[in-house]
């Protein structure tokens, strides 16, 4: 069943001693409004976290495949789905749309986040009712660099080449990049009328709110340092439509540093918001609070 109500949400997410996501531009340094030094995240690395977590969690569940994933072939896929009998019936109309039909209905990420596929044999292109915004952290951050050393080798030349008067064996240098602390926001928006167009339905919605809590818990890697998800406040309507802008509620959702000391963990923030003024028609569902 599709959606029958409009969404809009607040992700509140911290990152400690890491890097969220580099910048493969600019050596893999963590991400910077250059002009607020605002830490900024990319709305396709939550996207990837999300699409990880389904896969993960969903797997051998047919129509939660994931269409972009590592390594995958897209044009293959996409040829996969003019194989099947069910559009080749329907190919007697519309070939395209028959296939459109089918990633649709065997791909969670389409199904949300809508895809290009019209690749290969062609199977259209999927505007998606899920929607994300780059993330933007909370108070200006600041890049610490690191010098690492790496005492393992690959090839008995660089062995060789490490191998000092003294004997000692001096390791590779190297350089890592980390925020001491930072704390990111992200909003996103959930259109029922879209969610018509790709099948996302109400079990769709419910994978996706458990992603979005529980999808750094399972994203950890060295340079990542910690992150953890912090807040998620949805912003239910009671209509396809809506009852209110979408600025003016996630507006409400306000996040206060408690001193001017430089921000090391989540608790020297607060988050608020007055409930009062939610308009009516709108609900708010403290998901993660």
């Amino acid at each position: 069943m599709s959606l029958s109500n409009r969404y809009e949400f607040v992700l509140l997410y911290d990152v400690k001693d890491g890097n969220p996501n580099g910048d493969p531009d600019a050596g893999n340094l963590p991400r910077i409004d250059a002009e607020t030094g605002m830490g900024l995240v990319t709305d396709v690395c939550i996207k990837r976290k999300i699409r990880n977590f389904v896969e993960l969690t969903q797997a051998g569940k047919q129509q939660n495949k994931i269409f972009v994933r590592e390594k995958s072939i897209l044009n293959n896929m996409i040829d996969e789905s003019h194989e099947q009998e069910s559009v080749k019936e329907k190919a007697k109309v519309d070939q395209t749309e028959a296939a459109r039909e089918w990633m649709c209905e065997n791909y969670y990420d389409i199904r949300t986040f809508g895809a290009v596929m019209s690749t290969g044999k062609n199977a259209g292109q999927v505007r998606g009712p899920v929607q994300l915004t780059f993330s933007r952290s909370i108070d200006p951050v600041i890049a610490s660099e690191h010098s690492i050393t790496r005492v393992a080798v690959t090839t008995d030349k660089d062995a060789d080449k490490q191998i000092k008067n003294s004997g000692d064996v001096v390791g590779t240098m190297g350089r890592k990049f980390t925020i001491p602390y930072g704390l990111y926001r992200c909003h996103g928006f959930i259109s029922a009328h879209l969610s018509k167009h790709t099948g996302f339905d109400e079990e769709d919605l419910e994978l996706l709110w458990q992603s979005l809590m529980q999808m750094f818990d399972h994203d950890r890697s060295a340079s990542r340092g910690e992150m953890s998800a912090r807040g998620l406040y949805v912003f239910k309507h009671d209509s396809e439509l809506g009852n209110a802008p979408a600025t003016k509620l996630l507006e409400l959702i306000q996040v206060t540093k408690n001193n001017d000391a430089p921000a090391r963990q989540f608790s020297d923030y607060t988050v608020s918001v007055d409930e009062s003024l939610i308009p009516q028609g709108v609900v708010l569902d403290k998901k993660l609070d």
